[in-house]
């Protein structure tokens, strides 16, 4: 199979009343490029002033994933030969995307079937209307690579229930479905044998009522037992406290967590803990946004984002060389420096329109408490 041309890689067609998104990828697990995210962004401005445009309906080619994230191979090319513009512009208008996804006026139906990861959750759990299936595997790994969560995902963590969000962001720990639905990253769930009967009905009934007549309770998860030891645990203030916590347990499952956050990149997990602390504070979506354009640039500058790619996709020896090497030797003021104000380079987008980012599906409909699935 052949990679598709730059105007194949994502897909737009009306479908009925439907306007239909196809991430079209599948070789690369969908992951977005700069030329994606403004197509999509471009079709969204067109759809909202369509009146044959009744839902929004995102899909990922393939039988893999919606999508794996953004496209770091071009983020690691660009920090070691291009020079650097090309990265603080594709985070820019991927911010602004994300923004335009949380307040679109119609029903934004996301299919999160498979791999869901990164800028995939970007796309897909801002929506007002967001269906897991037994196949989705819905993360925010970017520690794993030596960066922050961004495409408002601190957001989104840090509105989960209790330190659910914490352990996720610190482990780079995948969701299933449930645990999705717990964390308030889904909505529903649907089985994937019932996704083509699904995306038929979106064509031609309302979005909440063709949803409904698919949802079905999901599989059990994990997360809501585990939240006895990881409530306690993550709610300290430094990253050290956490894995000692951790380690201290004597439950294997909170052992194994320590033994993940140890492998991450200690710059990355103390900007990431401070990110989710003050994205609770700040509340609505697009502050949150703000602050994470602001880490991103700043985690380009330095070297570990480079180091974790290479070491994760480029060369595959999963043996990254972080600078500084333990949580100790990163300071409080090398962690400031990511949340520093930049300047006529900020993005901009400021509080957010509407009330409570938390409460108000961007389709206008409420959502359910802490994410639990409507057919539940």
């Amino acid at each position: 199979m052949t990679t598709p041309p730059p105007d194949d890689e994502v897909l737009f067609r009306k479908d009925g009343r439907a306007g239909r998104i196809v991430l079209n990828r599948p070789r690369a697990l969908n992951a977005l490029t700069h030329s994606m995210v403004r197509r999509i962004d471009a079709a969204l401005r067109a759809w909202e002033l369509d009146d044959d445009v009744a839902t929004v309906v995102i899909t990922g080619a393939g039988e893999r994933g919606l999508c794996a994230g953004g496209d770091i191979r071009s983020i690691h090319a660009d920090a070691t030969t291009a020079g650097g513009d090309a990265s603080a512009g594709f985070w820019r208008d991927e911010c602004l995307l994300n923004a335009r996804i949380a307040e679109y006026p119609k029903p934004y139906v996301a299919i999160m079937d498979g791999i869901v990861m990164g800028g995939g959750v970007g796309v897909s759990a801002h929506g007002g209307v967001r269906v897991v299936t037994e196949r989705s595997r819905v993360a925010m790994p970017e520690t794993a690579i030596g960066f922050v969560p961004d495409v408002g995902g601190t957001h989104l963590l840090a509105q989960a229930p209790g330190e659910l969000g914490t352990h996720l962001a610190l482990t780079s720990s995948s969701m299933g479905a449930a645990d999705a639905l717990l964390c308030g990253f889904a909505d529903h769930f649907v089985p994937s044998d019932r996704l083509g009967a699904l995306v038929a009905a979106l064509a031609t009934t309302d979005a909440d009522a063709a949803v409904r007549a698919e949802a079905r309770p999901a599989p059990p998860g994990v997360f809501e037992e585990w939240r006895e030891w990881i409530d306690p645990c993550y709610a300290s203030g430094t990253v050290e406290e956490i894995v000692e916590r951790l380690s201290d347990t004597g439950i294997a499952a909170a052992k194994e967590a320590a033994e993940q956050i140890m492998g991450k990149s200690p710059t990355a997990l103390k900007v990431t803990l401070r990110a989710l602390r003050s994205a609770r504070s700040l509340g609505a979506l697009r502050p949150v946004l703000d602050q994470e354009f602001r880490v991103s640039c700043a985690a380009f500058a330095l070297p570990d984002l480079v180091e974790g790619i290479r070491a994760q996709v480029i060369d595959k020896d999963r043996r990254p060389r972080w600078s500084p090497a333990t949580l100790q030797a990163v300071t409080d003021d090398d962690v400031a420096r990511f949340f520093a104000p930049l300047g006529d380079a900020e993005l901009g987008l400021g509080p957010a329109a509407a009330g409570p980012a938390a409460e108000v599906s961007r389709g206008g409909a409420r959502r359910p408490a802490s994410g639990a699935s409507a057919s539940s």
